[in-house]
This record gives structure tokens, C-alpha cells and sequence, in this order.
């Protein structure tokens, strides 16, 4: 018995699952909020309260860099350490892994009908997969497939492994001069001016604030009710995908065009010749904004290299389970070997 969690800024999904031939069975899932709980053992002691089963192994995906069985997350307010869960699982197969390295792996055991094209291209099928995810933060990874001759001198199978990343974090590159106005926007606000800063929920706040002092634009009292009541990121995305403010639907398209100009930047970094997954939950919810044009527009606007991401796909990961399945499926690896 396998016990797999997807620990996010925003919410936490923990989940049962068995081997299953060559996959893997979902026995029970759960999701909790985050920033409701004072640490991951409380949430898991929640989880495992009405349940019987015996855990083998466990791997947790958490939004943060993992250093020596430790992560500590600017998006969640506690830490983590493999030390202190296998003494309260009492076993020794436990595994932290950073979100995105949990969700390249996810899109390794997902079915087809789990993703949507957002741009055609031809995938090489053993070459490099990108990852880029777009929600309470920003996170990157690249998926890296190993030879068998190489897998069988070590013992372990052929597939893909993954390379973690905080990507995310690096510094945001504007590419024109709007983009200029919005880095110096970014610099005024914060200390560093990285990707995550315009290409996550806080981020397309900060691109909404920024566009409506560069267009000196009046804010409607019913939008300034609306951003004060719930989520202000949601309420943009909802404003834009019914045109109802301009600003809001301006954001969203300099979002996407954005996502799309570090999406191809990753593509470049790691000749993801088998194609880019964009992941997180703000791509499927402005799908269609993205089908519009601008992200794909942005990702081959590479000068001389514009040919070869014109061959690269980019698919969309409409399946929200898949770090949760890529934490089991870390944890089934582990248990192979």
C-alpha cells in the first residue's frame, strides 16, 4: 500500500493506491487546505484517521526545493524532513520530492484523454519533455529518458527520470517594451523580478495592478467589490474569459504570452524535442485565451531557432491528480528498487 501526497501552496491531495499490473490502482483520495493546518503530519494523521490499511512506502510532492530530506517552501508556512515522517509512518521507505518532479512523472503514467493539444508539433518519443506549471507559484522540470543499455548496467528499468528545477525563480526577461514598463513595475515592488513574480496567481495580480496604472484606467466599483470578496486572481480570469473589463482580459493575454515566451525558453534550455506540458491550474481555466494566439505566437518567436519550436507540441494537463500520481508513482519506483 502506497501513500502519495501532492502538498501545494493552496491545497494538499493525499491518496491510497496499489500496484496494478504495470500501473497503479487509486484505493482512496482526499484533499485538504494547506495553510489550514500547522504541519503535513497533522494533514496526514487526518487523512490516515479512518483508515485501516498498512502503508509500505509513502512520497510526498511538495512546492519547494528539497536539500537533504528537508524542504522549506516560500508558499507554505511549515517545513518538512523525510526524518520526521518515517518516525511517525514508522517505516523507511519514505520520499520528499519537489511538485514538479512529481508531476513530470505523473504525465508518464496518465492517459491520453488527460491532456489537451494547445499547439501542434511532431514529438520525438524518447526525447526530453518539458514541465512548466503555472499556480500558487511557478514551477519547471524536464523529463529525461534513460537507454536500456545504460538502465541495465544499473539495475533499473528504462524510462524517463526526471530533473528537478527552480526554474521559476530565475530572473523575468521582458521582450518588449511594455514588458520593460511591467519589469520596472516588479522592481519597485519587489527585491527580484523572477518568472514566478508575473507567471502565477499572485503574478497575474500583479500584471492586472501594473496594466491598470500603465493604461491610467478607472477601476468599476463592481470590480473593486468583486476583487475585494474572493480570489483576485479568479476574479480576472472570470472577467476576461466574459469580457466584461478590458483590463482584465489585457492581463490575461500578456499571461499567456508570457507563459508561452518561458515555456519555448525551457524548450531551448533542455531540447524538449518530445514536447512541453504546461501544467497547474491556471492553464486549463484560461484555455481558451491561450488558444486565442499569443502563447503560441510567443513560443516560436525565437529568431533563428523559431524552426525548431515550431516542431516541439505543447500539451495542456487537464488532470489534477497528476503530481499525486507521479508522488505513487516515485514511491513504486523506490519500492522496485
Amino acid at each position: 500500500m502506497i501513500l502519495a501526497g501532492d502538498i501545494g501552496g493552496t491545497k494538499a491531495n493525499f491518496g491510497l493506491f496499489v500496484p496494478n499490473g504495470t500501473g497503479l490502482k487509486s484505493i482512496a483520495q482526499r484533499t485538504f487546505h494547506t495553510k489550514e493546518y500547522p504541519s503535513l503530519e497533522k494533514m496526514i494523521d487526518a487523512f490516515l484517521s479512518d483508515k485501516k490499511e498498512v502503508i509500505s512506502s509513502a512520497s510526498f510532492g511538495i512546492a519547494a526545493p528539497i536539500v537533504d530530506g528537508r524542504s522549506n517552501s516560500p508558499n507554505i508556512p511549515w517545513s518538512v524532513s523525510t526524518a520526521d515522517l518515517r518516525r511517525q509512518l514508522n517505516i523507511s521507505q519514505v520520499a520528499l520530492i519537489n511538485d514538479l518532479q512529481a508531476m513530470a512523472l505523473g504525465i508518464t503514467v496518465l492517459p491520453e484523454e488527460s491532456f489537451v493539444l494547445l499547439k501542434e508539433g511532431s514529438a520525438d518519443p524518447q526525447g526530453c519533455r518539458g514541465v512548466i506549471a503555472a499556480g500558487t507559484g511557478l514551477g519547471e522540470a524536464a523529463l529525461i529518458w534513460t537507454p536500456a543499455s545504460g538502465e541495465a548496467r544499473q539495475g533499473r528499468p528504462t524510462g524517463y527520470r526526471v530533473l528537478p528545477s527552480e526554474g521559476g525563480h530565475g530572473d523575468f526577461a521582458p521582450r518588449s517594451e511594455l514588458e520593460i514598463e511591467l519589469l520596472r513595475y516588479l522592481l519597485r515592488k519587489f527585491n527580484h523580478a523572477s518568472y514566478e513574480r508575473v507567471l502565477s496567481g499572485p503574478g497575474l495580480v500583479n500584471i492586472y495592478h501594473f496594466l491598470k496604472e500603465y493604461r491610467k484606467a478607472v477601476e468599476p466599483a463592481w470590480l473593486t467589490d468583486e476583487l475585494a470578496s474572493r480570489d483576485a486572481g479568479e476574479v480576472i480570469t472570470d472577467m476576461a474569459l466574459s469580457e466584461r473589463d478590458p483590463i482584465c482580459g489585457e492581463a490575461v493575454d500578456l499571461f499567456g504570452s508570457i507563459y508561452g515566451a518561458e515555456a519555448s525558453n525551457m524548450a531551448l534550455n533542455f531540447l524538449a524535442t518530445g514536447g512541453i506540458y504546461l501544467g497547474g491550474g491556471i492553464a486549463p481555466k484560461i484555455l481558451p485565451r491561450l488558444k486565442a494566439g499569443g502563447f503560441v505566437k510567443a513560443f516560436t518567436d525565437k529568431g533563428r531557432l523559431a524552426s525548431l519550436l515550431n516542431r516541439i507540441p505543447v500539451r495542456v494537463i487537464m488532470d489534477t491528480r497528476a503530481p499525486l500520481f507521479g508522488a505513487a508513482q516515485n514511491a513504486l519506483n523506490h519500492q522496485a528498487n
